[in-house]
């Protein structure tokens, strides 16, 4: 687990373009989703594709932990579920390590089952804010027991007679949205989740998949989910898409490093989760989708990259924000690499990531020559062009592995290549990081 061991600090540098195909690990939001709704159904559900990242793997032991069997047969992980309410009390303190979403989801899951379970994690997770999951689910009855800011480590106490709930999401959050659609599983009667502003509809696909009832419908109040509690829900089997959170840094390094052209097969294109390829085209590059397809109920396709060396720099709406907020970093370094400032609003959710990403990443690029300006909820990146990027130093990583990715992508363009103090949390979605972009022919060695 990353913050615990000796750190790992990586170096990466100019060594040429990038070519070849870049088999990037499965999707980790619908990863972390197979394997609790797995759990939640009864008999055995098979998942291909299943992103083995430590994140992941945190929410497999945590399944176990509640009393479902998970294990890996061959290729695939097979998860025998214990049924919606059939959560048994787990033994021990439940350790998520990195796992923001697995975390906040298996919360959900539990929490109006009438079992008490205490969570902790890794430093970065037991400094995010959980009160965002936990006040909504109390109105289930669930009762929280944690650190100032309810932080982990934090005592979840599930509602002995839970109530549904009907909750308007104050800020755009997946995790929160989800959390409390798993925990309205258990619940009678008719949970209702409102969001103003869409965000990765993972949850309510996946739910409709396994057997529940879940309905769409525009309200003043804005879009309400309804998911019908009480369902028996049905084992599936499961091919993964790979994540798109992933592809971004191949797909992003093949745009910014002169020369390369880089193919990403079989990417997940849920138009909750596409907004960074389009921004990418939006600052002229040359992406394009090729053999779209429909797996699992999931638009996906053959994504390729080739370097122009004329992107320029642009406006993201705020309202493409929950589309790609995990994508913020590494788009970041694109737009250092652009013509003109590249800005970016309503991203005040950066702050409470992994870590605080836009401090990270400014800091980041500031020591790689580049001007950043930030404020509260916005930053504005000011590009250098192609070839305009010292680089030249070694970053704090911060136990963030899309801060530690980001450094590494920028040092492949950088004139003097860029470093970064510890990498190990890169293992928490993209345990191939090295060897993959190895097989590309990037340089990127211990320092």
């Amino acid at each position: 687990m990353a913050g615990q061991g000796h750190a790992k600090p990586l170096w990466s540098r100019p060594a040429g373009p990038l070519r070849g195909t870049a088999q990037v690990p499965g999707d980790k939001s619908i990863s972390h989703r197979s394997l609790i709704l797995g759990a939640l159904a009864v008999g055995e559900t098979r998942v291909s594709g299943l992103l083995e990242g430590e994140d992941v793997l945190d929410t497999a032991r945590a399944m176990r932990a509640f009393g479902a069997t998970v294990e890996r047969e061959g290729a695939d992980w097979v998860v025998h579920g214990v049924g919606t309410g059939g959560f048994r009390e787990p033994e021990d303190v439940v350790d998520c390590g990195n796992a923001g979403t697995g975390v906040r989801l298996v919360m959900g899951a539990m929490a109006t089952t009438p079992v008490t379970a205490t969570f902790t994690g890794d430093a970065s997770l037991r400094r995010r804010p959980m009160g965002r999951v936990t006040e909504p689910l109390a109105l289930f009855g669930a009762r929280a027991h944690g650190r100032e800011g309810g932080r982990l480590p934090l005592t979840l106490v599930g509602a002995r007679e839970p109530v549904p709930v009907r909750y308007a999401l104050p800020v755009p959050s997946a995790q929160v949205k989800s959390a409390i659609l798993l925990a309205g599983l258990n619940a009678p009667g008719e949970t209702v989740v409102i969001e103003r502003e869409a965000t990765r509809d993972h949850t309510e696909r996946m739910l409709r998949g396994f057997g529940a009832e879940v309905r769409v419908e525009d309200t003043p109040e804005g879009r309400a989910i309804v998911v019908v509690g009480e369902p028996e829900l049905r084992p599936q089997r499961i091919a993964v898409p790979r994540d798109p959170s992933s592809a971004a840094f191949p797909v992003c390094a093949g745009l910014v490093v002169p020369g390369s052209d880089v193919l990403v097969p079989n990417i997940g294109l849920n138009p909750t989760r596409a907004g960074l390829f389009e921004t990418l085209r939006e600052m002229g590059a040359d992406l394009r989708l090729e053999s779209p397809r429909e797996e699992g109920g999931e638009p996906v396709a053959d994504l390729r990259a080739c370097f122009t060396g004329a992107l320029r720099g642009v406006e993201v709406p705020p309202e493409r924000a929950a589309s790609m907020i995990d994508e913020y970093p590494i788009l970041s370094v694109v737009a250092a690499f652009a013509e003109g400032p590249t800005v970016m609003r309503g991203v005040r959710e950066l702050r409470v990531k992994e870590s605080d990403r836009i401090d990270a990443m400014a800091r980041l690029l500031r020591l790689a020559g580049v001007e950043v300006e930030e404020g509260p909820d916005w930053w504005v990146v000011h590009g250098r062009g192609a070839d305009g990027v010292r680089g030249g130093a070694r970053a704090e990583a911060r136990l963030d592995h899309r801060v530690a990715m980001s450094a590494l992508i920028l040092g492949m363009a950088a004139r003097d290549g860029m470093g970064v103090d510890d990498a190990r949390a890169i293992a928490t979605s993209f345990p191939i990081f090295e060897p993959l972009f190895g097989g590309l022919g990037a340089a990127v060695e211990a320092a």
